[in-house]
């Protein structure tokens, strides 16, 4: 069997969606291999599950007053140690400097947790319940300099119940996250996906709308 492409998950939490990149990475249908995780916390929980699991895990903190260009070049020195062919953001909050989106252009993937262009940034639960929508939900896409602003690539929705608070809608959204990012990643080491031109490409075609997960128990795509 060919090896799959290693790809590199970055953090800076617990690590939910790392966990399971790592457990699709060890099905027999996966395209990938999670080599390596890396955080910018110490204290980054993620770290130990990704040790449980055998994967590669190493906190780069930064030093106190470190300038990003400075911690981004020795993030990227880090990142290319493992050679991956995609460098997958799970819960990473730091921003990332212009030249360093540049040096991985078209081989970054971050998670989101709104319908983007919806909610950019943090609170984003909050934020979708304080405004009355009818839904809310995730978005998969490729990292540009504009914050949560790359290319979509896949969404899920998920419907916003009576009675919902911040806590429970977060965990509904979260189990949509932990299927829907595997799923982008193998497009991607696949060859099905790809960045051309800042824009997504599937299969051959631009992604002017990012694909709908329309039952995710059942893993329709449109």
């Amino acid at each position: 069997m060919a090896p799959r492409p290693p790809i590199v998950v970055l953090i800076s939490g617990r690590g939910s969606n790392m966990r399971a990149l790592i457990a699709h990475s060890r099905s027999p249908a996966a395209a990938f291999e999670v080599r390596a995780v890396l955080a910018d916390r110490a204290d980054a929980g993620g770290l130990e599950t990704a040790r449980q699991f055998g994967i590669t895990a190493r906190a780069l903190e930064p030093a106190k007053g470190m300038d990003r260009a400075t911690y981004d070049g020795i993030l990227a020195a880090a990142i290319d140690e493992y050679s991956p062919a995609l460098i997958a953001l799970a819960g990473f909050m730091r921003i990332l400097s212009a030249p360093f989106v540049d040096r991985y252009r078209g081989k970054m993937l971050n998670i989101h947790p709104s319908l983007l262009p919806k909610y950019a940034g943090l609170h984003t639960h909050r934020r979708a319940l304080e405004a009355g929508d009818a839904e809310h939900g995730v978005t998969v896409h490729f990292v540009t300099e504009q914050l949560d602003g790359g290319p979509r690539v896949i969404q899920a929705r998920v419907p916003i119940e009576s009675g919902d608070t911040e806590a429970t809608l977060s965990l509904r959204v979260l189990a949509q996250e932990h299927v829907i990012y595997p799923l982008a990643v193998d497009w991607f080491c696949t060859g099905r996906l790809r960045y051309a031109a800042g824009q997504a490409v599937l299969d051959g075609n631009i992604l002017s709308e990012p694909r709908q997960v329309t039952d995710v128990g059942r893993e329709r795509i449109q």
